[in-house]
């Protein structure tokens, strides 16, 4: 068991020794809901549904790795949001969405070093499309939901590399991107919160756990439980 240490008040390390060169990183892949924004999208869809409650505790169960089958809790969670319409959709995304502490800053530092950026999450297009956009970022890959006359059917819309972006489907793009790039896995960084962020996060050559889950915690390299996403520039040399 690697010991964890604490680094700076509300920064823990474990497995390497700071400070590791952004120099030696080609790309950052990050988890959308609750890493790069603080909110969780699906709940707050919910929200105009009336079943925030209801699908919340899914969302957070999943996140803690308690639920096995991602794949069906997000169909469940997506099935309780049929009748939702765009302009509610459009509400969450201009009222309620906002970039965590520190995020544009990490990601120009990133970029500033030569990196790309891949933001890869079990949200939807229609946030990680705006997330993009407002961040530069690279790459994206998520969810596509199904919506019929301004309105949510309840149900996804297969794409051309699956049906649902799931852990292992993070874990498969963050490796597909490294292999597009001409790098290994090793030049890599993967940062994320919930347990569906593990698969990515253990291929990675730093992995980096913001405000996560306790089981995340404990298995990330970097663990930023207080502050801003930027800390982590805190280990690294420019």
């Amino acid at each position: 068991m690697t010991t964890t240490t604490e680094f700076a008040p509300g920064l823990t390390i474990q497995g390497f020794t700071p400070p590791l060169r952004l120099s030696h990183f080609k790309l950052i892949a990050f988890d959308m809901d609750s890493t790069l924004i603080n909110i969780e999208c699906v709940d707050e869809i919910a929200d105009a549904a009336g079943r925030k409650s209801e699908v919340a505790a899914i969302t957070e169960a999943a996140m803690r790795g308690e639920i096995a089958d991602y794949k069906e809790s997000l169909r469940q969670r997506v099935a309780l949001l049929k009748g939702v319409t765009l302009a509610h959709m459009q509400h969450v995304l201009t009222e309620r969405l906002r970039l965590n502490p520190g995020a544009a800053n990490l990601v120009k530092a990133c970029k500033d070093a030569g990196m790309k950026v891949l933001l890869v999450s079990g949200g939807f297009t229609y946030f990680t499309d705006h997330v993009r956009d407002v961040l530069d970022i690279d790459w994206t890959r998520s969810n596509v939901l199904e919506v019929v006359d301004g309105v949510l059917t309840g149900r996804m819309v297969d794409q051309v590399w699956g049906d649902i972006c799931d852990g292992e489907e993070k874990r498969k793009t963050l490796l597909e991107t490294c292999q597009m790039m001409d790098i290994t896995p090793d030049q890599a960084i993967a940062m994320g919160d919930g347990a569906n962020d593990l698969p990515m996060m253990g291929v990675a050559g730093l992995s980096v756990a913001y405000q996560a889950k306790p089981k995340v915690r404990e298995q990330a390299m970097v663990a930023i439980n207080e502050g801003g996403l930027d800390r982590l520039l805190e280990v690294l040399e420019h």
